[in-house]
């Protein structure tokens, strides 16, 4: 980050906040972070910052759909020293976010710094942010039973980001709420929901995924075409926090319910080869509110004849595979998309794969590809831009 951040909490209820993404993802979460509202984003290693009030700690929370978590920043500081490190953690104002009874955990981690044990930075920070609140509270020790609070300290090239979670350290914002059951290796909902950002569809246009396994491709796809918050039906750590008012959240999800577009016809289909992962996705999308926008049916992706209609937008995830036979599968129906929707010049081909052969399966160079990670596994994003329809 370019200037460092003051050592506390701003006055009047103005705080820093930064949006969290995976890498190659950064500049459609700070495309998001401007529609929102937040403007004089800072992109510094997939962290985007913004100046906001605690009132935008909900609208991050509930809006974003491709950012992985929103975090409070406590503070932004030099450490060089064990010593160091401890107070100026101490001088952050704890006590203002922090309650009596909080229950607060530190994760972290250390990359080209003098500090490079993380467990010691963890230990350093915890002690020093339990003799804050001890002080503050008068009392020996914290309890730790009430709201559960996940502290970061994140340290690169010997600067130290204090930082809390606001969203929640078991369920990131991929946790829509609506996936309560999906197929193998199912394919994160930000990741989904940025595939579908980064393309040119929109909800007047044919949208198909014919490999979609939960549904969540299509799904997420549903949510953009009908403006529904993704975080509306879900909860967050921050909502046990004193200093986060239930007005706060209240407000957020009646302006994000206002912006629904319920008169939006959308057109979308999906399918899979197995029958129990149709019947998965078709839960799903009724479980999302979304389902009269999808339409879902078993279907063999190599008995694709042809496109369903010109001009479609074709966005899926084919299967990885490791062993000789997958592989072979696998180019197969590579082979299979570039012959039925490749040469169809109308149609635009969205693939997220691993698979490094990719482009000589499909047939075509790609007009874009972009380098993604779909968690762990590093995958490449098939872009292939296909004629626009005309406005007529």
């Amino acid at each position: 980050m370019g200037e460092q951040l003051e050592n506390n909490i701003v006055p009047n209820d103005k705080i820093k906040l930064a949006a969290i993404s995976a890498f190659g993802l950064e500049a459609i979460v700070k495309r998001e972070l401007n529609d929102i509202g937040f403007q004089d984003v800072t992109a510094d290693n997939g962290w985007m910052y913004f100046d906001a009030g605690i009132q935008d700690i909900p609208k991050a929370n509930i809006n974003l759909r491709c950012a992985d978590r929103v975090m409070l920043i406590m503070g932004q500081f030099e450490a060089y020293s064990f010593e160091e490190l401890f107070d100026k953690t101490y001088e952050l104002n704890w006590e203002n976010w922090i309650d009596k009874d909080g229950k607060f955990t530190v994760k972290g981690k250390s990359i080209k710094s003098k500090l490079y044990s993380t467990p010691d930075c963890q230990a350093i920070v915890k002690k020093a942010v339990s003799k804050k609140l001890c002080e503050h509270y008068d009392v020996e020790w914290m309890p730790e039973t009430g709201a559960e609070y996940t502290i970061l300290i994140s340290i690169h090239k010997d600067v130290a980001t204090v930082s809390i979670d606001t969203t929640g350290a078991r369920e990131g914002l991929f946790k829509r709420g609506y996936r309560e059951k999906s197929t193998e290796a199912p394919l994160k909902e930000t990741m989904a929901a940025a595939l579908v950002k980064l393309s040119y569809w929109n909800k007047d246009r044919i949208l198909y995924d014919p490999l979609c396994g939960s549904g969540t491709i299509a799904i997420e796809a549903a949510l953009i075409g009908r403006n529904i918050a993704p975080g509306l039906n879900r909860t967050f750590a921050s909502m046990g926090w004193k200093a986060v008012k239930d007005e706060y959240w209240k407000n957020a999800k009646i302006e994000a319910r206002k912006n629904i577009d319920f008169d939006a016809d959308i057109k979308i289909y999906a399918s899979d080869i197995n029958p129990k992962a149709i019947k998965i996705a078709q839960e799903n999308a009724i479980e999302a509110g979304v389902d009269d926008c999808i339409e879902f049916f078993v279907k063999d992706v190599n008995k694709i004849i042809e496109p369903m209609c010109p001009y479609g937008i074709l966005i899926t995830n084919p299967p990885y595979g490791d062993r000789i036979g997958e592989v072979e599968e696998i180019q197969k129906i590579h082979k299979k998309l570039g012959r039925v929707f490749g040469k169809d010049r109308t149609w635009s081909c969205y693939v997220i794969t691993s698979v490094e052969t990719f482009e000589k399966d499909f047939g075509r160079k790609a007009d874009r590809k972009r380098k993604l990670f779909n968690g762990d596994v590093r995958v490449d994003y098939y872009q292939y831009y296909g004629e626009r329809p005309s406005k007529e």
